[in-house]
């Protein structure tokens, strides 16, 4: 039996990862999310009742309720720990999902805003939980620690490819990146992996709504870029597909294969599609 903590788990990868795990019942999953009673509802509605599910409310934007979460998981787990501990929730926003960086300029007060939210959930969100479920995972058997990221926070793929768009995410991925690296220095000793890995490109609903010509241009420029870099790339996959594959790098990462403090893609490497 593993016990999984896993954020954001209301919808898209993080849904499917409770899914996925909850289905052999000898896992523990538990989720942390913002709205609770209305996850409960769709994991009852969706999944029926799995009494290896526990949804925990927690938000990443505030200390609190993650120190609550993390009071609450340790009634769950108790001296079992946690074996995986998923980094999985995140701020997305359109505001700079298809345009230029040059873009974002013209309207300052919403770049600061966004900035300052992103930075906040995606990086110092990640950095309190990490540091308040740490004691749990250090009592557990398996002790992974794993933040969801994006391939958009490599700059050899930005610097080679020209890729404009989605720069405050992945600047916010980036910085989450270094964290994740100090987390591993700090904790590895201790036997704890901590890595970032990136899912790829995951069909969550997220290229639909009504869309700008302008913001229409960028997706557009952004596809042509992405068959450049892969040219097998044909879109975005399912969640079940992505799951798989990413559950199967959890399970074979290690810190003695190289793992530790790494930034890697659903595949173990820097081939983000």
């Amino acid at each position: 039996m593993s016990v999984y903590v896993i954020t954001g788990v209301s919808g898209g990868i993080g849904f499917g990862f409770l899914k996925s795990i909850s289905e052999d019942p000898e896992n523990l999953v538990i989720g942390i999310v913002r709205n609770k009673s209305a996850t409960e509802q769709k994991v009852t509605t969706e999944l029926g009742k799995r009494s290896n599910v526990h949804i925990v409310h927690g938000d990443l934007t505030n200390y609190a309720s993650l120190r609550q979460a993390a009071t609450d998981t340790n009634t769950l787990v108790g001296e079992r720990g946690i074996d995986y501990l998923v980094g999985n929730a995140a701020f997305v926003v359109q505001f700079d999902a298809y345009s230029p960086i040059g873009d974002l300029g013209d309207e300052p007060k919403e770049l600061d805003d966004v900035a300052d939210k992103l930075f906040k959930t995606n990086v110092t969100g990640n950095i309190h939980f990490f540091n308040l479920f740490m004691p749990l995972v250090l009592k557990g058997k398996t002790k992974k620690v794993i933040a969801i990221t994006s391939g958009h926070a490599d700059l050899d793929f930005i610097n080679n490819f020209d890729v404009e768009n989605s720069a405050l995410y992945a600047a916010s991925k980036a910085a989450l990146n270094i964290i994740v690296a100090k987390f591993s220095a700090q904790y590895k000793k201790d036997g704890v992996l901590v890595f970032s890995m990136s899912p790829g490109v995951v069909d969550v609903g997220q290229f639909g709504g009504d869309l700008t010509p302008k913001q229409i241009e960028g997706l557009t420029k952004f596809q042509s870029r992405a068959q450049a870099y892969a040219p097998h790339f044909k879109g975005p996959i399912p969640v079940e597909a992505a799951v798989k594959t990413i559950r199967s790098l959890w399970d074979r990462a290690s810190i003695e294969t190289g793992y530790a403090g790494a930034f890697v893609s659903q595949f173990g490497n820097r081939q983000w599609l």
